[in-house]
């Protein structure tokens, strides 16, 4: 057992640098993931320039990602449930944000850029907290469940029009937001009426119960469902029309308590992480306490290896949603390289969605020599590498799927 839990340790920090080193090359004189970067010589799109520790003294700036491939890059014709999606934690909260009460902040940031930024950077899952509070619903850190001026961030509707004007621009674009609900029957669907984004919420009665496959994205797109909303709070489909999360998704613990070695436990109010009879995968991966410099170390290697632990405990199913704080801080492909991983475990079988080999059978993998330009900052190409229709010699969490395997997340192999 020590001897297999060493190789999958070796296996993965080898995916960590194969994938990592595998960005496409951007213009020329641009650095590369991990590579030391400057005004005179800048990072590649998908990328920007920055230490991964925010503390003084902590070395060169170096390229980290910030993007994932998109996970449509292969198409839209898979159910929701194929798909994964880079998810941050208390997206609202950001660092240098002065409470719009005028007061000063005491709540601690967990984001650093705005909601439109995120999802400009391919964010697709945004964690929300709301209260009732000076007659609006605010987005809110509280104390013994209440808002205050001083743990304030901003009223709800700033980031709902955010949402509203980036689907707007983006008609082929998904949203899911995780509501963490303290406000009344009604405040939700006021608020989101007021933003009007009610035409884009995908209605509750029409989502699949008992673990079924979600309609395909495609579909999704085409009947204007591109609004996924989840709240804490149960009974709210009639007075806000909006789910109720854990009938239709399991969910890791949060915060440190949830960050146990080997360990994958569910959060209390979501059912186990075995069960079948949601079909939708949530893991949480952040601090209790939010920290740049635990999101550095954290967000690469140990990530990806949280996510094998909970495909085991989930019954051998990849998230959906991948949570954390901090989304851009790595040491170098991060939580973007970590939704690339389960993309590819979804789709097609291979270690990372830049493997996966379009219009050929699923598990064929293959290390790229090229990709299109809306993957061209998130993985790249090997010049020397050769194409193949047969699955790459790379360094493998998991033995590729079969064709047969490809009707549901359950079939997904089991790692090494």
């Amino acid at each position: 057992m020590a001897v297999d839990a060493a190789r999958r340790r070796g296996l993965l920090l080898l995916l960590v640098a194969t994938a990592t080193a595998f960005v496409a090359r951007p213009a020329t004189g641009s650095a590369l993931v991990g590579q030391g970067c400057s005004a005179s010589s800048p990072c590649g799109s998908g990328m920007r320039c920055a230490t991964c520790s925010p503390l003084p003294g902590s070395g060169p700036a170096v390229c980290s990602r910030t993007t994932p491939i998109d996970p449509k890059i292969h198409g839209t014709g898979l159910p929701f449930n194929r798909y994964s999606w880079l998810t941050t934690h208390n997206s609202f909260a950001i660092t240098g944000t002065p409470s719009a009460t005028g007061a000063p902040i005491v709540s601690p940031p967990n984001q650093e850029d705005s909601v439109t930024g995120q999802l400009n950077n391919g964010v697709r899952g945004l964690m929300l907290d709301t209260y009732d509070f000076k007659n609006d619903l605010w987005l809110c850190h509280s104390f013994a469940g209440k808002c205050y001026d001083f743990t304030a961030y901003q009223p709800a509707s700033k980031v709902l029009k955010e949402i509203k004007a980036f689907l707007d621009s983006n008609p082929s674009e998904v949203i899911t937001v995780f509501v963490e609900d303290y406000s009344a029957p009604g405040s939700l669907s006021k608020a989101l009426a007021a933003a009007g984004l009610t035409k884009y919420v995908f209605p509750p009665a029409k989502m699949p119960g008992n673990g079924a496959d979600w309609p395909t994205l495609k579909d999704m797109v085409a009947q204007g469902h591109r609004l996924l909303v989840f709240t804490s709070k149960q009974g709210r489909e009639g007075s806000d029309g909006v789910a109720h999360v854990w009938n239709y998704v399991v969910e890791t613990k949060y915060g440190s308590d949830g960050l146990a070695m080997g360990s994958c436990a569910s959060r209390a109010e979501s059912r186990a992480m075995d069960s079948k009879a949601q079909s939708l995968v949530l893991v949480n991966f952040f601090t209790t306490n939010p920290s740049q410099s635990w999101a550095c170390v954290n967000n690469s290697s140990p990530l990806i290896a949280q996510l094998r632990t909970c495909y085991d405990a989930s019954a051998k199913r990849w998230p959906n949603f991948i949570a954390v704080d901090f989304y851009m801080r790595s040491s170098g492909g991060g939580a973007p390289l970590a939704t690339d991983v389960a993309n590819g475990r979804l789709q097609c079988g291979c270690d990372t969605i830049a493997y996966c080999k379009e219009n050929a059978p699923f598990g064929t993998c293959t290390m790229p020599s090229s990709l299109p330009s809306s993957a061209s900052a998130s993985s790249s190409p090997n010049p020397s590498a050769s194409r193949s229709s047969s699955p790459a010699p790379v360094p493998t969490l998991a033995p590729t799927m079969s064709p047969s395997s490809v009707s549901s997340q359950s079939s997904s192999p089991a790692p090494l």
